[in-house]
């Protein structure tokens, strides 16, 4: 699947300087007829700020004279009205590059983050389970910024400095050689030191933003668990291991902007130095007959235009060495291998019955050699209600997984009335499906809106009748606007209540088949009893599979599979398992043992 502007699909990582700008240029693809308009625009406007020190040149040497004798008030007047011309175009140039160049950038940053919101429907679940949260919102956020906020400052900059630079070294030749190389020796030094210090700065750009991906990581992570961390009384570990990864920000944000902070003060000396370099040289060459005043005074200008594009080079470089480290974390995980492409996959189901079949199902989660499940076979036929049970770590969520197509199998093959599921198109397969997880999912929106997340066309008595099956409809009443109230910070939920809401979902969606992995785990025993009815009515006549630690609600289910450490060791309906199984029977019944 091809993502953004770039003509080919980005398949080699790399941590390079001049790589990860060729891959960011590609987004500049479709701008760069209007960009080159914007930077001849700058340009232009650098040359005719360079004019003003011959016209300030020849005013002085007027003026001057003039003083001997009479002062030629039209010429005087001529060059001002030349010089305020030529200025004033001037911004009106730079004003309309810095408009465009804007418009470029956040342009730009709009694809960047079309193109990882896009890819992040497209990267597997593995992706997921080894980055967090928060990093993975720091390169969609953070880092997209950076990238913005730089290329605006930095493109431009470049282009004016570097025209001014030429430029104003053309003029300093033309005007007179031996103060131009006067003023060249005054800033090769602090040309030099930039180098050197650019050379070492892009190491700690790099660290820097992988640093702060780790800070929003721990940040989300602790934020969004508080009240676990307050119970355990982990606050003490996570101020800890915050401050480790925060000194660790601050020792490479201070390491970084020290070294591109040292740009300015060289660069401003190196200024300095020029401009005293020019009025000695200057002054004796004036007193030897060799250039006027004028001269002197046009030279100072432009000594300050050839060291001023050395110190926004300088600021460009710095600009360029965070653009680059931060686009190489977004460029990282737009290279991450996706899903495969299932676009020419045809197979289909229609009339759906519910059989479903796992034979001979193995699994290993990607780069590890530990087999989850083993030699996983099981036959559930339509309408049956298969309850999957074991201790944690069993594999039951991984079966689940596997079932969805979250996870592919590694061994073996799962059939929806007999079709491999390799041979459907992943959202064929999910479909098929509603699932209620242990975990809810309540989103910025509607009471309504939650219900009928993904699901068109649906009537509000359809939407009534869900939330009065699980006894949610009477707290819906209570709220302000009912089932148009936002859900937010301002509406308090229980989690048992999420958990309604999930389920009521999932009854709303109607699909031909059913998980549902602890649905009932955030409720207390009479809302359970409650909710266990809607769900026995939920169930009829679909496929449904249960994944459940609470034994007793699963006492009805046609077919029970007991899994331990990836096998199914036991498996029959409630009253077999209790007559002829070993360890179903013993985890049944520590259910009801008294301490």
């Amino acid at each position: 699947m091809q993502h953004g502007p770039a003509s080919g699909r980005i398949t080699a990582k790399s941590s390079n300087f001049k790589e990860t700008w060729g891959k960011l240029l590609n987004y500049f693809n479709q701008y760069w007829l209007i960009m080159i308009l914007a930077l001849l625009a700058s340009s232009i406007g650098s040359i005719l700020t360079l004019i003003g020190p011959d016209k300030l040149s020849e005013l002085t040497d007027i003026i001057t004279k003039g003083m001997m004798s009479e002062i030629d008030m039209k010429a005087i007047q001529s060059i001002g009205w030349t010089l305020v011309f030529f200025y004033g175009l001037s911004a009106v140039l730079s004003l309309s590059q810095g408009f465009i160049m804007a418009t470029v950038t956040q342009r730009i940053s709009k694809s960047l983050r079309t193109d990882l919101s896009t890819k992040i429907n497209d990267l597997p679940i593995a992706y997921f389970d080894k980055h967090t949260t928060g990093d993975i919102l720091s390169r969609v956020t953070n880092d997209i910024d950076t990238i913005s906020q730089s290329l605006n400052q930095s493109i431009s900059t470049l282009v004016t400095a570097i025209t001014m630079l030429v430029g104003s070294l053309v003029m300093m030749f033309l005007t007179n050689v031996i103060l131009t190389i006067t003023a060249i020796v005054s800033t090769l030094i602090g040309f030099a030191l930039m180098m050197l210090i650019m050379m070492n700065s892009q190491k700690f750009f790099k660290r820097q933003q992988k640093d702060l991906g780790e800070i929003n990581g721990h940040i989300e992570e602790i934020y969004s668990n508080h009240q676990t961390v307050k119970v355990y009384n982990g606050d003490e570990d996570a101020i800890n291991h915050f401050n480790t990864i925060n000194h660790s920000l601050q020792d490479s944000g201070f390491k970084a902007q020290s070294l591109s902070g040292l740009m300015m003060p060289i660069m401003g000396f190196v200024g300095n130095l020029g401009y005293v370099a020019v009025c000695i040289v200057g002054a004796i060459l004036a007193f030897r007959g060799d250039i006027s005043f004028g001269v002197i005074v046009a030279f100072i200008l432009y000594v300050r235009f050839f060291t001023q594009p050395l110190s926004q080079l300088a600021q460009a470089s710095q600009a360029l060495q965070s653009t680059a480290a931060a686009a190489e974390r977004v460029f990282e995980m737009l290279e991450t291998e996706e899903m495969v492409d299932e676009t020419e996959k045809v197979e289909t189901l229609s009339n759906i019955k519910g059989d479903v079949s796992f034979e001979n199902v193995s699994f290993s989660y990607p780069n590890s050699d530990k087999a989850v499940i083993h030699d996983f076979s099981a036959q559930a036929k339509a309408g049956q209600k298969i309850a999957i049970v074991g201790p944690t770590g069993a594999g039951k969520t991984t079966i689940i997984n596997l079932l969805m197509r979250f996870y592919e199998v590694s061994g073996g093959s799962i059939k929806i009335d007999n079709i491999p599921t390799a041979d459907l198109k992943r959202e064929t397969v999910r479909d098929q499906f509603s699932m209620v997880l242990q975990d809810t999912w309540i989103f910025n929106g509607t009471v309504r809106e939650n219900l009928v997340y993904s699901i068109q066309n649906v009537s509000d008595e359809k939407v009534i009748e869900a939330s009065k099956a699980v006894g949610l409809d009477h707290y819906i009443s209570t709220l302000t606007h009912g089932y148009d109230t936002v859900l937010n910070d301002q509406v308090s939920l229980s989690e048992g209540q999420k958990q309604q809401i999930t389920i009521a979902r999932a009854m709303i969606a109607d699909k031909p088949m059913l998980i549902l992995d602890e649905a009932t785990s955030s409720v207390d025993t009479r809302t359970e009893l409650h909710i266990q009815q809607a769900m026995d009515q939920l169930m009829t006549g679909r496929t449904s599979f249960i994944i459940a630690h609470r034994l007793s609600t699963i006492k009805n289910a046609d077919l029970i599979l007991v899994m331990k450490d990836g096998d199914i060791i036991e498996s029959g309906n409630h009253d077999y398992l209790m007559t002829h199984g070993e360890f179903y029977a013993k985890l049944y019944n520590s259910q009801f043992e008294v301490a």
